[in-house]
């Protein structure tokens, strides 16, 4: 069976004997630009001696013989260079064709190894619209890489701490009574991000009920009392307190199932899974080195950040006054303990949204200053954003579209 573009190569010699009233030799048929419509280019002016025609007259008097066939739709002309556009029905018959064929564009593994991150959610939300464009696009590079023969690693960072979960916990424990998914017939996920919305609502009546009082915004936001109680329960985290620490378990426990039916759902699976809980630590120890090593700098209120200023960046805090770390610390720790865990990879591809890109940027300039040669084999697949309609989605607002839906 012929390829598609042995297809159209014979197609266009065909209209050329048409045209002509004979076989022509050699055709130059490539690529069309992407700025122009079509997918098949005829560069039309060696053709211009057999037709005595301008190059443009060429293309289009090929481009109306070709129309009248099967194999193409419509053309454009751009001075002598023939774009032809294949019908729908050739594509979806070629893709079939290819559908068909189980090892079709598969090279022979050769061992080498790389490693791509996907998904990578918070356990205080269902998984949502904007996750299914990053799962499809991570676990369809993953394939990519598979079919090339590379042993590829997929993984995910699971952000399970953290002050975004301790949001959740805190208005379950505010307003849930006891309420399970077992209790309430809800999803587990769906459960916990049904308080992490609760707790935007709470908060925001906090702060208008401050601000009437006359208190400034600025103090407002820090002192709703939701807030407080959030902040409250990430620091008994950190501080290993047994009672949040069941309720972090137990909260985080319900999301897990529930992603674990999402996930089946989607046909995505994972190697390894990595946990903010587990690498954070790592990066705190390395930050502290850092400051040892004059890499990063403490400020008087006790916040240690990095001065990327002569990098063409900006000041970026790595912990924050309380000692509390920030989503660039367990990233600095998570990248180190992936490159132990595997330390023959060649690359680690981030799948992560363009809104991410300033966050990578800086990642990958940290590790190169704590001197790990790795950062040069970090790489950020950015893509564009998944918006409503309404403009961007929030879980905390409720205004996203679920991936279960």
């Amino acid at each position: 069976m012929l390829t598609l573009d042995e297809q159209i190569k014979t197609e266009i010699g065909t209209a050329l004997r048409a045209i002509l009233g004979q076989p022509v030799d050699s055709l130059q048929v490539q690529p069309t630009n992407p700025e122009f419509e079509g997918s098949h280019t005829l560069v039309c002016f060696p053709l211009t001696k057999l037709t005595r025609k301008s190059p443009e007259e060429t293309a289009r008097l090929i481009g109306e013989e070709l129309t009248k066939g099967q194999l193409f739709s419509r053309f454009n002309v751009v001075k002598g260079f023939l774009n032809l556009s294949v019908t729908d029905r050739v594509w979806v018959s070629t893709l079939q064709s290819v559908a068909r064929q189980s090892q079709f564009g598969q090279v022979v593994p050769h061992g080498r190894e790389v490693m791509i991150e996907y998904s990578s959610p918070n356990t205080n939300k269902p998984l949502h619209l904007g996750h299914l464009r990053n799962n499809f696009l991570g676990f369809s590079v993953s394939e990519i890489f598979r079919a090339l023969g590379h042993t590829v690693h997929r993984v995910q960072i699971i952000n399970d701490r953290g002050i975004h979960i301790c949001k959740s916990m805190a208005a379950w424990q505010l307003f849930g009574n006891g309420e399970t998914p077992e209790s309430s017939g809800i999803k587990g996920d769906h459960l916990v991000g049904k308080y992490y919305v609760l707790f935007d609502k709470q908060y925001k009546k906090e702060m208008a009920d401050l601000t009437a009082q006359g208190v400034p915004e600025a103090e407002a936001e820090k002192e709703a009392p939701i807030m407080k109680l959030a902040i409250d329960l990430l620091r008994k985290w950190e501080s290993k307190d047994e009672a949040t620490l069941a309720l972090w378990k137990t909260l985080n426990g319900w999301v897990y199932e529930g992603f674990d039916k999402t996930y089946r759902q989607m046909g995505v699976v994972f190697d390894k899974l990595y946990y903010e809980s587990d690498t954070y630590l790592l990066g705190k120890d390395e930050v502290l080195k850092g400051v040892e090593q004059g890499v990063f700098f403490k400020k008087e209120d006790g916040s240690v950040w990095v001065d990327l200023t002569n990098d063409g960046l900006d000041n970026k805090v790595l912990l924050r006054a309380d000692g509390t770390s920030v989503y660039m610390t367990q990233d600095i720790g998570t990248a180190i303990l992936r490159f132990r865990d595997f330390p023959n990879i060649e690359g680690q591809v981030y799948t992560v949204g363009n809104e991410q890109e300033y966050h990578f940027k800086v990642l990958f300039l940290i590790l190169k200053k704590l001197g790990f040669a790795f950062a040069d084999k970090c790489y950020h697949l950015s893509y564009g954003m998944v918006d409503l309609p309404t403009g961007k989605m929030k879980s905390r607002e409720g205004t996203v579209v679920d991936a279960d839906d």
